[in-house]
């Protein structure tokens, strides 16, 4: 690994100083610009401008600075700049985060629009989650800040969107550097990137390579390589940039555990696992387009990309619960090639007295997929023939999606204190499924096979009063949607959800009110009031890695975040969300449990961060995230769901493999440090510490029905437990870095 890390490290730096020629070029492209005076920039200027520009108190903006300031351990943490957006995992480090905000547990990427550089990065009707957001092609130097926002209520949100969305920008230029970090449990990363002028613009080239192995008994042995090449021209108002982006990852899983695996000593350690050859490996690559234009008296931003994207996750979830002999493992696999863009016009009109702003967009995608999953020993395929396997545990498919949609959008300044915003889009999804195991599936009596269309109308509004310059009321209404797998639609199976059959585009409605109040001029503050009705609950299936769709279900809750620049150096930011999670009706989570909990919902999040900037050669970041607890079954032991769930044991609680009462997850906080020191000749030395006080928690928890080697013969159905992921212990990193 040292070798090809060494290897990587020349390559960085030839990229980073790329030709001495190009350095005075560089220089002369930005000359104007390095002439002007360079203002402050802080997080609270930014989110001071929100106050007479927001639609709602639950939008806003994170700067560049931010971004290279939070104490992050992995690519997909810096979305947790968001406020009261967590970001976790329970499986390997190279598999997608686990993200949870406003009382949901989104897995891994449901319900979060997330975009970089204009690409949707959710990926629907996939192997592993619906909306899978896998983030490990992003290379955390080159974000230059995200906007983002939470709710039904804003015209251009589309599928995924209705709980938050995030549109994470690319920088256009960076200085010529390479870097070098290592780290506890073999981390180890080689940086490099550079700009030079070409033509009228800029090309900007960066690549990353990282190996880690994590605490673990069976290391992660993660390898991760990332090439970015970037050309731009021009400015966010016009100009445009095309960016091709490269990424490749191999890792080992470490699946979440049963508890009782521990303390029988089955495993030595909650580090520990019951199937070691589970493992991952992934491929994307890219090529987006983004420009933007000024056209008569409005702004024209154009988007369109291309993306290609292959994937093996390998896991054991059962353990021994269906195959005794070969075991559960399971290869989800996927290759896709997703293709699209959208058009976005924003024209200032004037009717009559009223002054208003006028956006109108227009935006469509296509996804060709094949998708399956096989039973694997040893990640070696095994056919149902060797296994005896459930039909539904065997799929392999063809999938063709189509997403359009159009919006407008008005924001309409009816005086000098109030205005509204209404909007209104449609979306229009179509999607074809060639089922290649139809024979076997049609034995379990349903098929993945066959065509699903739906077009749904979402209106939107919110009403904004400014009562004077430093304080802001909102009241906001709107309808959203998820898309749902298209396999689970076309299965359409006989059980009662509470719904007619699985929508293709399930409806969600949210309702808000807040304010934003900036009660001096170092202090912004936003609290919001929320609720939010969804048709159809993605339920996290775990025992098989898979979401389905559920009963409906209902969040309200409320947020409050503060921004606080104590003085030119420091600044404080901290959020906390307060939430309440039901089904509408009793849900039987398939572990002899009733009831009407939404599992793995967290009940609280929080954050914490403190940023030192410029102060001599010191910057800083330090950061508290906070998770808290969530109930891990819907509700205590029903004997008529313990009958059915264990039917070859259970005639009641009594005797069911299962616990009596509702069982809960714990949370966990974590403190994480980062600091920062310039010397001369632009070198750079940075050390990071995380989970600085050594919190033993657990990043996550599941329940559900597995089975044990040693159970075999006693579990026919399996038993429920508490399924762990260890959080990481304390560790450290050390990063030497130089600028050209």
């Amino acid at each position: 690994m040292l070798g090809r890390l060494g290897a990587a490290a020349t390559l960085g730096a030839a990229v980073a100083v790329v030709t001495p020629s190009v350095q005075a070029e560089t220089v002369a492209v930005d000359a104007a610009a390095s002439e002007a005076p360079l203002a402050e920039v802080t997080v609270t200027a930014t989110r001071l401008e929100l106050l007479g520009t927001a639609a709602t108190a639950s939008e806003g903006v994170v700067t560049e600075e931010e971004l290279q300031l939070l104490p992050a351990y992995r690519p997909g943490q810096l979305l947790e700049t968001v406020p009261g957006l967590i970001v976790t995992l329970h499986s390997g480090e190279g598999k997608a985060n686990q993200y949870l905000l406003r009382g949901y547990n989104l897995d891994h990427g449901t319900d979060l629009e997330t975009y970089v550089d204009g690409m949707p990065i959710n990926q629907p009707t996939h192997a592993h989650g619906q909306g899978y957001t896998d983030m490990n092609f992003l290379i955390p130097e080159l974000a230059d800040g995200l906007t983002y926002t939470k709710g039904t209520y804003y015209a251009d949100v589309g599928d995924f969107g209705a709980v938050g969305s995030v549109h994470m920008s690319l920088l256009d230029r960076i200085p010529d550097e390479v870097s070098a970090t290592l780290g506890m449990y073999g981390f180890q990363r080689v940086f490099g990137a550079g700009t030079q002028a070409v033509g009228n613009g800029r090309l900007l080239t960066a690549v990353e390579v990282q190996h880690y192995d994590g605490p673990f008994d069976t290391p992660d042995d993660q390898r991760k390589e990332n090439f970015v090449m970037r050309y731009s021209e021009g400015d966010t108002h016009d100009g445009y940039s095309v960016t091709g982006m490269v990424y490749h990852g191999l890792w080992t899983n470490t699946t979440d555990i049963p508890v009782r695996a521990i303390d029988e000593g089955i495993v030595p350690d909650r580090f520990g696992s019951l199937d070691p050859s589970d493992g991952g490996r992934a491929w994307r690559a890219s090529l987006s387009f983004n420009g933007y234009e000024s056209l008569g008296d409005g702004e024209l931003a154009t988007s369109a990309f291309f993306i290609e994207n292959q994937l093996h996750l390998i896991n054991n979830f059962t353990h021994d619960l269906a195959d005794p002999v070969h075991g559960d493992q399971e290869d989800q696999m996927e290759n896709r090639h997703a293709m699209g863009g959208q058009a976005k016009y924003t024209l200032p009109v004037a009717l009559g007295p009223f002054t208003n702003e006028l956006q109108v967009g227009i935006l469509t995608r296509y996804d060709l997929l094949h998708v399956g999953r096989n039973p694997s020993e040893d990640q070696v395929s095994l056919t149902e023939a060797q296994t005896g396997d459930d039909p539904s545990f065997i799929n392999n498919d063809r999938v063709w999606l189509f997403a359009g949609a159009a919006y407008a959008q008005i924001t309409t300044h009816w005086t000098s204190r109030f205005r509204s915003v209404l909007g209104f889009r449609e979306d229009y999804q179509h999607g074809t499924d060639i089922d290649y195991d139809a024979a076997l599936h049609e034995t379990a009596g349903y098929t993945n096979g066959g065509t699903a269309q739906q077009q749904l109308p979402q209106p939107k509004a919110s009403l904004i009063f400014t009562a004077n310059d430093a304080l802001e009321f909102y009241a906001s209404i709107g309808r959203g949607f998820h898309s749902a797998d298209l396999r689970g639609v076309n299965q359409d199976v006989s059980v009662d959800l509470g719904l007619p059959h699985t929508q293709l585009l399930s409806r969600q409605e949210g309702q808000e009110i807040g304010v934003r109040a900036n009660p001096a001029p170092n202090i912004a503050l936003t609290f919001a009031v929320f609720n939010l009705w969804q048709q159809s609950e993605t339920i996290i299936d775990p025992d098989v890695g898979a979401d389905s769709a559920g009963p409906p279900s209902r969040r309200y809750g409320f947020e409050v975040n503060l921004t606080y620049k104590i003085n030119q150096y420091l600044e404080f930011y901290g959020s906390y969300s307060g939430d309440h999670t039901r089904f509408t009706q009793p849900f039987d989570d398939g572990t002899g449990h009733l009831g009407e909990y939404i599992t793995d919902a967290p009940k609280a999040t929080g954050s914490l961060t403190l940023y030192l900037t410029d102060l001599g050669p010191w910057s800083a970041g330090l950061s508290y995230r906070y998770l808290g607890n969530y109930p891990l079954s819907s509700g205590p032991c029903n004997d008529a769901a313990a009958v059915h769930d264990f039917p070859d044991v259970a005639t009641s609680c009594a005797n069911a493999p299962t616990a009596q009462g509702q069982v809960n997850g714990r949370g966990f906080g974590e403190t994480n440090l980062d600091i920062h020191y310039a010397f001369p000749a632009h070198l750079t030395a940075s050390v990071g510490i995380y989970n600085l006080f050594n919190v033993h928690a657990d990043a996550a928890e599941f329940w559900y029905v597995d089975r044990l080697q040693n159970e075999i013969g006693s579990y026919p159905d399996g038993r429920a437990d508490i399924h762990i992921h260890p959080l990481e212990p304390i560790m450290a990193r050390f990063t030497l870095a130089k600028q050209f």
